[in-house]
């Protein structure tokens, strides 16, 4: 038996796959690593946990697989994006803190940039906002305020990178020093046009390029396993992808319009919008994947608060006593009955990118349930996503399906009102682990398992459309409330540069 490994390695574990080269998942093993809130707004991982969760995973999936080590043709790597790590080349030792992608101690750095009008140099280079988001502010950080850091930057021991350099080098024995275009486009300080590291966004943040992995491609031979690493194992590593684009691949979205929404903490959708890298100031533009030379630009609509909502109608507000009764309480009305819930949790990202918006319930009276504030979070979810999808259009980039995953796919009703509010087809695959599944179709494909794409999305499988509704009356008058409440919530000039996306009450009409 033939099979791939997966490594998905995310902000608070580590999960791995064994899959099939049907695409059918054999095994899963997972590990979680801790996580270190130093002060308020701080956020660090431990670079050595994160190797060591990647190996107890690992373990945990080969264990229960009925494919051997000796039996894995080929590895893939799919990450938290933008979290950086520094280690010393000599010894593969990190240093300093690992810096994660929530972190925002570089806020006034990003403010400092945009005060400059940099950022708009930023964004010409990069397709990305100037936010600590990011990573070039902090590796900028580390080398300014870790002691460790900046000795070895001095003696030429530096080795940076995102997650996926940081696994690509331990898997190889400290051998390979590699990312791919997908995360290196995360960094700001990659020319995703050029598709070269910025000198002159090096040159600003005070970044050498040496101390930088090599951008290689998504899908190919990148490096071989070290058998020391994980043993048994005797395969390249021929995949690699930050986890939206691992997902957007996972989900077979190889043409351009073709979307996927990932339905977490947070809610991220991309679509494809093919070989060229779109201008936008409401969405980022940033690169899906790369293969034999093309590159496939993705533009990204990331909204903080999904999950995390229905999470705090039960840890909040006690409406709920688990994340699925969410459905069966939003199901006792059949509209929100005028309730608005706008849930700014953690500020408000694309398309108003407003990091100081705060949360908010409206319309609520004297008959308000908590089955109205249940149904007013899901539609509020929908909403948001409708309001990148719209802004996806106004790039020039029409969305004529969306693909979904994450763990608010399982949801019927909630994916059932996404269908009506976009008024475009909502599927959900089989599999809907789609991340770690994207890493194990680029790792194939790579690999010579799959000769083409064609085939890969052979191996992607549908296991229900839900259809707009015919009667979306409810839309319309949800929509325009949605639009009454959150403009008031105008875009940070900070972040922002243009006029928000023209809107319409009436229900779209799409390809």
């Amino acid at each position: 038996m033939t099979a791939l490994l997966a490594i998905d390695q995310g902000t608070t574990g580590t999960t791995v796959l064994v899959v099939g080269t049907d695409g059918t998942i054999h095994s899963r093993g997972y590990a979680e690593h801790p996580q270190h809130f130093p002060t308020p707004g701080w956020v660090e991982h431990d670079a050595e946990a994160i190797w060591q969760s990647v190996l107890d995973a690992t373990a945990a999936a080969l264990a229960s697989s009925p494919a051997g080590a000796g039996e894995v043709a080929a590895v893939g790597i799919t990450n938290q994006r933008e979290t950086i790590v520094a280690w010393d080349r000599t010894t593969s030792r990190p240093l300093g803190p690992t810096i994660v992608w929530q972190d925002r101690r570089t806020a006034e750095r990003c403010d400092q940039l945009r005060a400059s009008g940099f950022d708009e140099r930023i964004r010409e280079l990069t397709g990305l906002p100037t936010d600590p988001y990011f990573s070039a502010t902090k590796v900028e950080w580390l080398l300014r305020n870790d002691d460790e850091v900046a000795a070895a930057a001095r003696d030429g021991r530096l080795a940076l990178g995102t997650i996926d350099s940081w696994l690509v080098w331990r898997l190889s024995g400290g051998t390979v020093h590699a990312t791919d275009p997908s995360n290196a486009a995360r960094t700001m300080l990659y020319d995703i046009h050029a598709g070269t590291w910025s000198p002159e966004l090096c040159d600003r943040f005070g970044v050498d390029p040496a101390w930088l992995p090599e951008v290689v491609p998504s899908s190919g031979h990148l490096a071989g396993v070290d058998p020391a690493a994980l043993p048994g194992i005797d395969a390249p590593v021929s995949g690699m992808a930050g986890d939206q684009q691992s997902a957007l691949f996972g989900q077979a979205c190889f043409t351009p319009g073709q979307a996927k929404a990932t339905y977490g903490t947070g809610a991220f959708v991309l679509v494809n919008s093919g070989r060229l890298a779109p201008s936008t100031r409401r969405l980022i533009s940033t690169i899906g994947w790369s293969h034999r030379g093309e590159v496939t630009y993705a533009l990204e609509g990331s909204i903080f608060t999904a999950g995390a909502t229905i999470q705090w109608l039960r840890d909040g507000l006690g409406i709920i006593d688990s994340a699925p009764e969410v459905s069966t309480l939003a199901a006792e009305v059949a509209d929100s009955g005028g309730v608005t819930l706008v849930p700014a949790l953690a500020g408000l990202g694309a398309p108003h990118w407003n990091p100081h918006a705060r949360a908010s319930i409206s319309g609520i009276t004297r008959g308000t349930r908590p089955a109205h504030i249940a149904r007013a979070a899901l539609e509020a979810i929908a909403f948001r996503v409708r309001e990148n999808v719209e802004a996806m259009e106004l790039e020039g980039t029409p969305v004529s399906e969306l693909r979904v995953d994450g763990g608010m796919a399982a949801n019927d009703l909630f994916l059932q009102l996404q269908a009506d509010v976009l008024g475009v087809p909502v599927t959900r695959p089989t599999n809907i682990e789609t991340t770690s599944i994207g890493a194990a179709f680029l790792a194939g494909l790579g690999a010579g398992t799959w000769s083409s794409l064609e085939e890969v999305a052979s191996a992607w499988t549908a296991e229900r459309t839900f259809e707009p509704a015919a009667d979306t009356s409810w839309v319309e008058a949800g929509w325009e409330r949605w639009q009454s409440v959150i403009d008031g919530f105008s875009p940070d000039p900070a972040h922002a540069g243009g006029p928000a996306p023209a809107r319409s009450s009436a229900r779209p009409t799409r390809p």
